[in-house]
């Protein structure tokens, strides 16, 4: 079954609860604009916010108060207290729980504040046991964040955060905001429009998913920022359809050819290799007989010199067949 950070609502709650207890955590007033400007840049520290210094019951009431609708959206945040002058922008008093009056798709409106991801991510990963928790490489700078909450709380497992890099591939995006705008604005029909580069809309292409592992397991992990060239792709689904997609063979733009020294009535049958790969699906049987038919271009009355392939006064080779002379 899946997981959502939804299923653990109340534990993540009772443990900013225990945060604010400990003196770690407070409700802070300051609007987002304000939030901005007090954390600082790069190069210069934040400084603390005027209510950085209540009471852990002052704490304790706003926040009960903020879970139970008193205040408008934004009115109010609750904020780890950490370092104001970190060199990571992310330990000064990062934001935790902020006030949204909207329903939620799983819990309705039994909630009207929510964890930001950063304090549900570390959390709900203790919660399920997880030992790596695996993300890309823009989160690198939260690891110390994700290390302090696990450290702060009384969570059942100690996970650790790892970065890779994600996978980007030339001439596609790959971007989930960017899809989902494509889906909303009904560009696609869908998530799974073949278009799409999900695995849905892989798979509706007709891209087998034993395909879709290899491609990947192909790539391996790397901390470096690269790109792939979607060949690599095809290059996997080819070799994978090489080995188990059976043959067939059309003639488009029919030419008749009458084997004139062939007996009438007479035919017989010639094993076909499509596919020396795949044993089993890569060879059938065909029928030859007097009369047979090749593509039009595969024939020229006046042809050059280096034209091999069917014309007066030439002799070529059929396929798994015999060689005939024009």
């Amino acid at each position: 079954q899946p997981k959502y950070a939804s299923d653990y609502f109340d534990t993540l709650y009772a443990w900013a609860e225990q945060l604010i207890e400990a003196g770690k955590a407070y409700v802070d007033d300051l609007n987002a604009d304000e939030i901005r400007q007090y954390r600082g840049t790069l190069t210069e520290p934040g400084k603390d916010s005027p209510h950085r210094s209540r009471s852990v019951a002052e704490n304790l009431d706003l926040f009960r108060r903020m879970k139970a609708g008193e205040f408008p959206d934004g009115a109010r945040v609750l904020r780890a207290k950490i370092d104001m002058a970190s060199g990571n922008i992310n330990m000064r008093d990062p934001v935790i729980y902020r006030i949204v009056h909207k329903p939620h798709p799983r819990t309705g409106d039994a909630w009207c504040i929510y964890p930001t991801y950063d304090f549900a991510h570390g959390q709900s990963d203790a919660i399920e046991g997880i030992t790596h928790s695996l993300c890309t490489l823009e989160f690198e700078d939260h690891r110390p964040l994700y290390e302090w909450l696990i450290a702060n709380l009384p969570t059942p497992s100690r996970p650790r955060q790892y970065e890779f890099a994600r996978l980007n591939m030339t001439y596609t995006v790959l971007s989930k905001r960017r899809l989902t705008q494509l889906v909303k604005e009904g560009h696609v029909n869908g998530w799974s429009d073949p278009r799409m580069p999900t695995l849905s809309g892989l798979r509706r292409l007709g891209i087998p998913a034993i395909a879709i592992r290899d491609f990947v397991s192909r790539l391996g992990v790397t901390k470096s920022d690269s790109t792939v060239d979607p060949a690599l792709l095809d290059h996997c689904v080819r070799e994978y359809l090489n080995k188990q997609a059976e043959r067939r063979m059309a003639v488009l733009r029919p030419l008749k050819v009458v084997i004139e020294n062939y007996p009438e009535g007479q035919s017989e049958k010639l094993d076909a290799v499509n596919n020396p790969e795949a044993e089993s699906a890569g060879r059938r049987q065909i029928t030859f007989s007097r009369e047979i038919y090749i593509e039009q271009e595969d024939f020229m009355e006046d042809a050059p010199k280096k034209f091999f392939r069917l014309a007066p006064g030439r002799e070529v080779r059929l396929r798994w067949a015999y060689f005939i002379t024009c």
